[in-house]
């Protein structure tokens, strides 16, 4: 779980990786940078997560403002989760994140 730390108090870095910090945010902000994604699709694509921690990132997530949760009133009810517009800004930074580890594997390979 996140840290509680006034935002004003923190140093930028510090407060970006106590966002993104634990197992599962990265992989579920990657997922959620490709665009809205309902609850249990998103549990398929992440593989050997359960449905308590799961929710408890996503829960986390949205009291940082960082994805948006949507209740459509069916039934029964639907649930999509998308990136905020701050979310958003993460989009760049998963990319290079991304071709960084590609760049490190083949590293690793020499």
């Amino acid at each position: 779980m996140a840290k509680v730390q006034a935002v004003d108090d923190q140093c930028p870095v510090e407060l970006g990786l106590n966002i993104l910090s634990g197992k599962w945010k990265l992989k579920i902000l990657w997922n959620l940078s490709k665009g809205t994604i309902r609850f249990n699709e998103l549990q398929r694509l992440l593989g050997h997560i359960t449905t308590k921690t799961l929710t408890e990132q996503l829960r986390e997530l949205e009291e940082q403002g960082i994805i948006l949760r949507t209740v459509f009133p069916e039934v029964p009810p639907r649930v999509e989760y998308s990136l905020s517009e701050i979310g958003c800004t993460l989009k760049p930074i998963l990319s290079e994140l991304c071709e960084w580890g590609k760049t490190y594997q083949e590293y690793q390979q020499q």
